[in-house]
């Protein structure tokens, strides 16, 4: 890939991370954005970057094999993650990882986000499941993500945050949206002690639907 190629990616995971962070996703310093290059690359938000101002020079090119291949701040100590996830999983093609407050509020308890009350949320993101606990930047919290998104296209990393994937940076950015509706919606039905959920019959429709 030319390095105008790059230039162009870069722009755009920096364009992506930054409306995370306009959207109250996640933190000044947290989260970390990743986009698939081509088979042995990925663009990847750097390390200690203010994620509501960061532009293409905060971006970094990575090799599959954990490489720097062009970057001009430290990379993310979420790199490892990232890749483990894109080893796993061939067909993604971009990586959210953020600190939603609704979403990691749920990362934190033994509740689970109810996606059985709107159609937009069963449809989009199913059901997340949740990556076990290890330290951030760990070999261990690359694997037990890696496993998660095994089974789910939306993982709540426990004690940590959420994480997404998409086809596109446009999917995986929905997802921690719809992600965090979802997690809005559960807790407010619950507040009111009532609620409505589509029934089986429902989400199977919706299932053959998307």
């Amino acid at each position: 890939m030319h390095k105008e190629s790059y230039l162009k990616s870069k722009k755009e995971v920096a364009k992506w991370m930054r409306r995370l962070y306009k959207k109250g996703l996640t933190t000044s310093l947290g989260g970390n954005i990743s986009l698939r290059l081509d088979a042995n690359h990925i663009a990847i938000t750097a390390s200690a970057t203010d994620k509501g101002q960061i532009r293409s020079k905060g971006i970094a090119i990575v090799s599959m094999d954990g490489q720097v291949v062009d970057a001009q701040l430290k990379v993310s100590m979420e790199t490892g993650m990232h890749l483990a996830v894109y080893k796993s999983r061939p067909d993604v093609q971009a990586v959210v990882h953020a600190h939603a407050p609704m979403g990691s509020l749920f990362a934190t308890t033994s509740h689970r986000i109810n996606t059985h009350l709107l159609a937009e949320a069963y449809a989009i993101i199913g059901e997340p499941c949740t990556a076990g606990y290890a330290a951030p930047g760990s070999d261990l919290l690359a694997a037990n993500v890696a496993a998660a998104c095994a089974q789910a296209n939306v993982v709540l990393m426990a004690n940590h945050g959420i994480l997404a994937l998409g086809d596109t940076l446009l999917q995986a950015f929905d997802r921690v949206e719809v992600l965090e509706n979802a997690a809005k919606m559960t807790v407010l039905t619950s507040l009111l002690g009532d609620k409505s959920e589509l029934n089986q019959a429902q989400l199977n429709e919706l299932k053959a639907l998307f």
